[in-house]
Formats: C-alpha cells, sequence, structure tokens
C-alpha cells in the first residue's frame, strides 16, 4: 500500500517515543542514581503501567511497539506520508501513578531534557508534549513554563489515572490551566494505567485495552466539564487522546439527562456555567465550536461520521499511535478508511488530517 496522495498534508497528533531509559538516567541528578549505574541498570525510572498489561500473552501486528528511534520515525513519517508528528510518551504514561513528588519533578525534567535532545533539536517534523508534575502543581507550572518557553514544547501531557491525584477539574490543577492558557500551549490527556477502574481481575487483555482508554477520559472530562474549567479558562484547549470519539457521544447523552434530573445547588458558583436554555449537550458542543476541546481517532472509527454530523469536524485529530499497537501498513489501512469513508466529506477529512491539529498545537500550516 503506497503513501497517501495528499503526502505531507498528514499531521500526525499523537505519536510515541519509545524511551532510551538509560539516556533518562544520565539527565536525573547524581543522587537519584548513585556514583555508578550499578544499582539502577536494568530498571527504569517510571512506574510500572499496571499489573494487567504484564503477565500475559497476547499478539499484536508485526511491528507494532518496535524500539523505533528518530531514524525509525523518520522512515514511518516517509512511508505513510504524514509531514508532522506531534510525540507523546510511551513509558511517562504511568507518570501520575508516582508518589514521591521530588521523584516527579525531577523525572519531568529529565525526560523533557531528553526528548529535545533527541527529537525536537534534530528537525522541524517532530513537535513535542512534555511531562510535568501534576504531584506538585507549583512545579507543574514551571516545568510547563520552562518546556514552551525555551525549549519550544507544544504544550503538555496529563495523565487520565493517577495514584492519590483528584480529578482533573480539581482546584488544585487550577494554577496549571492558567498557565497554560497564559503561555497558548495545548494540554493533551493520555490514558494508558487501567488499574482501579473495575477490571483488575479481567482476562484476556483486550477489552482492559479496550474499555480502559475512554473510560478514563470520560471521568477526566467529566471533571473538567462540570468543574466549569473551560468557563473558568478560556483561552485553555485540552485535548483527549487514544480513545476514539464513541465516548464523547456517550458522555453528551449521559451527562444532559443526568443534570436534568439532579441539578447541583451552586451558591458558590463553582460549577459548570449553562446560557439560558442551554443543555449540557450544547454547552459541549459550544466549547468545541469555540476551539477548546479536540480528541484523538485513528480513522477508522465506526462513530466517527455520526460525531461529526453532532459536534462538527472541528475537534477530530487523527493519531498513528505509532509504534504502539500500529505499524506502517495498520497506519495506511487506517488513512486509507479514513478517506474512503463516504459520510465524511472533503473539508471533514481535511480538518481531521491537518487543520484541527495546527489549531490545536498552534503549528504552522
Amino acid at each position: 500500500m503506497s503513501a497517501p496522495k495528499e503526502a505531507g498534508r498528514i499531521i500526525d497528533g499523537d505519536g510515541h517515543v519509545m524511551e532510551d531509559i538509560a539516556a533518562i538516567w544520565k539527565r536525573m541528578p547524581e543522587d537519584y542514581v548513585g556514583k555508578s549505574f550499578s544499582d539502577i541498570r536494568g530498571k527504569s525510572p517510571f512506574p510500572p503501567i499496571d499489573h494487567l498489561h504484564s503477565a500475559n500473552r497476547h499478539f499484536t501486528p508485526g511491528g507494532a511497539f518496535a524500539n523505533v528511534g528518530r531514524e525509525g520515525w523518520e522512515e514511518f513519517l516517509d512511508q505513510v506520508g504524514i509531514g508532522m508528528t506531534v510525540l507523546y510518551t510511551s513509558a511517562g504514561l504511568s507518570f501520575g501513578k508516582i508518589v514521591s513528588r521530588d521523584w516527579a519533578i525531577e523525572l519531568a525534567r529529565a525526560y523533557n531534557n531528553w526528548i529535545y535532545d533527541t527529537y525536537l533539536s534534530k528537525g522541524s517534523r517532530f513537535k513535542a508534549v512534555g511531562l510535568i508534575p501534576l504531584q506538585e502543581p507549583k512545579e507543574a507550572v514551571a516545568e510547563l513554563k520552562r518546556i514552551v518557553g525555551e525549549l519550544g514544547f507544544v504544550g503538555a501531557m496529563l495523565p487520565s489515572t493517577g495514584a492519590n491525584l483528584p480529578h482533573l477539574g480539581s482546584e488544585q490543577f487550577w494554577p496549571i490551566y492558567r498557565e497554560a492558557e497564559r503561555l497558548g500551549c495545548a494540554l493533551g490527556i493520555h490514558g494508558g494505567a487501567h488499574e482501579g477502574m473495575l477490571m483488575d481481575d479481567m482476562s484476556p487483555y483486550a477489552p482492559v485495552n479496550a474499555l480502559g482508554h475512554p473510560v478514563g477520559q470520560m471521568v477526566s472530562f467529566a471533571g473538567i466539564v462540570f468543574n466549569g474549567i473551560f468557563d473558568k479558562f478560556p483561552g485553555l484547549r485540552i485535548g483527549f487522546l487514544e480513545a476514539g470519539c464513541a465516548w464523547l457521544l456517550t458522555c453528551m447523552e449521559r451527562f444532559t439527562r443526568s443534570w436534568a434530573s439532579h441539578v447541583q445547588y451552586d451558591p458558590r458558583g463553582r460549577f459548570l456555567k449553562l446560557r439560558q436554555g442551554e443543555t449540557v449537550g450544547d454547552y459541549i458542543s459550544r466549547h468545541i465550536d469555540e476551539g477548546r476541546i479536540f480528541l484523538g481517532v485513528e480513522g477508522n472509527e465506526l462513530t466517527i461520521a455520526e460525531a461529526v454530523r453532532l459536534v462538527g469536524n472541528k475537534p477530530f485529530i487523527f493519531s498513528s499511535d505509532y509504534p504502539h499497537e500500529v505499524d506502517t501498513e495498520t497506519c495506511k489501512a487506517e488513512l486509507e478508511e479514513l478517506h474512503e469513508n463516504p459520510r465524511l466529506a472533503a473539508e471533514d477529512k481535511e480538518a481531521i488530517l491537518f487543520r484541527n491539529a495546527t489549531r490545536f498545537y498552534r503549528l504552522p500550516l
């Protein structure tokens, strides 16, 4: 299968690096590593994602989860016909599980320095979303300012799940949202750690993967929407990644019905602000239309045309998820399915393939 005719007119809004763990260790303070690397050899500075990923055996497409470096990424972009990719962590999808605040602060800085040195500084086709220590919001603000202002990152990742972290609408995170709004950068919420979702004894693994990503995004979305984050920070842009688009329709339907029968008493004005006659579904659609809510899609979702019909084409961003669970051929197949979808207009496909990513990440056309 050849690269699409629109080669270069595709922006990958959610690619992943496979971290060089030794190189990240070398960027950690000596007190965390020791005077030699003997004590940490073979260990990762990141916590395990969850027990569900481990002690299990399942088969993925050939080439998936390959330990590609920068050269492998460049080859993938050329073969698929992608002009630019925005890179997220792989090992750091468990970042929200770090309980040592000092460790989270130093590891975020080490990871960000590594991805800058390895990818961003080596070519304009690579953009990056960094890690910030939500465990310590003041330090998260400082690191967000550094990576966007000094290193040229397009934003930061927020984990959808974490150890002892409250939901993402909580007030302790508002300084981070305020700084992201001031900087004009994106915040991308990403799942990956699926324990603690009532699936801890689930087998086989496929339904854990299928449900874990959208469930984490639905909980994060609920906290953000109902706590009025988009009202408080109207310049904020948040992306909800690697969960497709069907969950959004579920949220719009269920949130609308539940708020109609359970309107919260709000004497201090803490929660979302609906306009006269507006439902929660209308409220979500309005914030989508005004450029605050984005979703990653991979092109072959069953509900993508219906989602576009209901909320328009503005929020959806093509995401390769490479090299997780996909290789060059599966990504080409997903793009072809998107191109051939008869229920999507040409302008819908163009929006999904590159225009929405340029708006979300503030990228040059």
